[in-house]
């Protein structure tokens, strides 16, 4: 799913890592920040699961912050972030299964028994001998 360009808000800064005298001169590194609670485009019940499947990139009022940094140009960190942020949406509209509560069955339960004897009693038989 796309993200309309006006909801996202971006800051550039210098980046740590390897890049030379670049790094020093040169603000590449992108910050990307995404207003989940305010977002029009968003159902209520995917902002939810965003917010929870961002966990600490997300505040406490309800944003989305992601650094870029990977690449040694402006452009590439904006698309690389913009590329993450969509990738998190689009994990946040599938709808996850209800899980069913289920019980092994009898058979299965005596079956483990069964085995779980034979496991302790080959383990006995190692033991010292009753001479």
């Amino acid at each position: 799913m796309r993200i309309p360009e006006n909801e996202l808000s971006f800051e550039f800064q210098r980046a740590s890592g390897p890049g030379g005298q670049n790094v020093n001169k040169v603000a590449t590194a992108a910050r990307l920040r995404f207003d989940v609670a305010g977002s029009p485009s968003l159902a209520p019940e995917v902002k939810e699961r965003l917010l929870r499947l961002a966990g600490k990139r997300a505040t406490l009022a309800g944003e989305i912050v992601l650094l870029g940094q990977r690449h040694r140009t402006q452009e590439k960190n904006r698309a690389d972030v913009v590329a993450r942020l969509e990738e998190l949406v689009e994990r946040a509209c599938v709808v996850p299964k209800r899980r069913r509560a289920t019980r092994p069955s009898r058979a299965a339960g005596e079956r483990r028994l069964r085995e779980k004897k034979r496991r302790g009693e080959r383990k006995r038989e190692r033991g010292p001998s009753a001479d």
